[in-house]
């Protein structure tokens, strides 16, 4: 029942059809308590998951827009899923992945500050303002993205093109080729690479 609600999206009136056509009958305020239950039973992993990412030293966060229909609204309200994501293979590590999600009701900077409340170490994201006050006090260092980066001077090129944008599309993708070609590589090993390779297209 949880696996069709959140993975094949599947609303619980309907599920509650495809139950009767089967000669079970289950009420829609019926699966909604077993949700509600099962969400109550879940509550320990999920703070055991976000005490996990959180503890790492080293996070990418980014958020996302969902919609939300709220009790007694006709009209779906834009939400905000942030993701919180432990994933440093790519320098080598053996920390197992894993993602943490954490629901607001709104894009407010107060949100990544009270999920991040007891974080310390180096955050990657995009530069979103909210994310700001992370930093001021020095406990959260900024690795910003150059996805993001990149996608912006992208955009800027499709719509006029110039000899800037497409230089400076092309030394993101040097920059792309040295991550490529370091992954993996030990934190020191890493940093004399980027030293040597990265900085000069910067």
């Amino acid at each position: 029942m949880l696996g069709s609600k959140y993975a094949e999206h599947t609303p619980l009136y309907r599920q509650s059809e495809i139950y009767s056509r089967q000669g079970v009958e289950l009420s829609r305020s019926l699966l909604s308590g077993w949700v509600d239950a099962c969400c109550r039973l879940l509550s320990p992993l999920e703070e055991a998951l976000q005490d996990y990412v959180l503890t790492d030293g080293k996070l990418h966060a980014d958020d996302t827009p969902v919609q939300v229909l709220l009790p007694g609204n006709k009209k779906t309200k834009t939400g905000r899923l942030w993701t919180y994501v432990l994933d440093d293979r790519n320098a080598g590590s053996a920390v197992a992945p894993a993602v943490w999600f954490a629901y607001s009701p709104d894009r407010k900077g107060i949100h990544p500050q009270t999920h991040l409340a007891g974080f310390s170490g180096v955050l990657q994201a995009d530069a979103y303002a909210g994310f700001n006050e992370l930093y001021r006090d020095g406990r959260i260092t900024e690795a910003a993205c150059w996805a993001h980066a990149r996608r912006k001077i992208y955009d800027v090129h499709a719509r006029t093109p110039s000899a800037l944008t497409d230089e400076a599309l092309k030394r993101i993708g040097e920059l792309y080729a040295v991550e490529a070609e370091i992954r993996g590589m030990p934190a020191e090993q890493r940093l004399a690479e980027r030293q040597q390779k990265a900085k000069p297209q910067l």
